[in-house]
């Protein structure tokens, strides 16, 4: 029951056409999850920024040369931000692991998933406590020496982990080549 009526929300909000009806939708959120509101608007704006800042100025860029509505950034950038606010809502709410247990495939994914997350995590914690023990002034340079080959580490061991993941969905069936 929980999936159909995420999906339902998902859509309706999905459809919405009018800035007006999205900035309803919006203040519904914020007062349904009033308590956790401004933690979860960090970690949407955290999630999106990049992502919807790039978006926005190639938008911006195509609409210097062509006579497009600058309306469209703005109602654009808030669908992102609702939906993106409305997910993270409701798994803090829901056992995601419980959501997904309708379908063994995308359990599977899902714990696949998760546990790659949680161990780039831990790895880049522990990234940041070596290098908060081992430097006792911080230089400009060392920090961007330790940023440039931590990318490195995440980059690589990605492309590793990449392969065997595939050879693991392949082994169980997932997918035919």
């Amino acid at each position: 029951m929980k999936q159909i009526s995420f999906i339902i929300i998902l859509l309706t909000i999905l459809s919405l056409k009018n800035l007006n009806y999205l900035i309803v939708v919006i203040s519904i959120l914020w007062l349904v999850s009033i308590k956790d509101s401004l933690i979860i608007t960090k970690r949407v704006i955290k999630s999106i920024f990049l992502f919807n800042l790039g978006i926005s100025i190639a938008y911006l860029i195509m609409a210097i040369f062509r006579d497009i509505d600058l309306f469209y950034v703005c109602y654009i950038n808030l669908k992102v931000f609702i939906m993106t606010y409305f997910v993270f809502w409701f798994f803090s709410k829901n056992n995601m692991v419980k959501f997904f247990s309708f379908s063994k495939d995308l359990s599977y994914l899902l714990t696949i998933s998760l546990s790659q997350i949680y161990s780039y995590k831990k790895t880049f914690e522990d990234f940041k406590l070596a290098y908060k023990t081992r430097v006792i002034k911080k230089l400009k340079k060392r920090e961007e020496g330790f940023i440039i080959k931590t990318f490195d580490f995440f980059l690589k061991k990605v492309f590793k982990d990449s392969k065997e993941r595939s050879l693991a969905l392949k082994a169980r069936g997932f997918f035919d080549d």
